[in-house]
């Protein structure tokens, strides 16, 4: 799941999130109210989605501002693939 959530096996419910919060971090102005709505028919209410927007935009801008700013990473951490 690391690498891609896609081959895990998850629930329905949480390949739907996934697939929002992948949405979310790489073409945020593309989500629509039929994401949302995607995420209402797996369960999620919206509070729940509120939450994890929230969340997946806030770890999009803290990474953000690591990045701008050359912020190394944690020595347990492993630099991602594609750099």
């Amino acid at each position: 799941m690391r690498k891609d959530y896609r081959t895990a096996d998850l629930s329905p419910a949480d390949r739907s999130l996934c697939d929002y919060a992948d949405k979310l971090t790489r073409t945020p102005a593309a989500c629509t109210e039929s994401d949302v709505q995607k995420l209402r028919q797996q369960g999620f209410d919206d509070r729940a989605i509120h939450d994890a927007a929230q969340v997946i935009a806030y770890f999009n801008y803290i990474n953000r501002i690591a990045d701008g700013l050359g912020v190394d990473l944690e020595p347990d951490m492993p630099p991602p693939e594609d750099h």
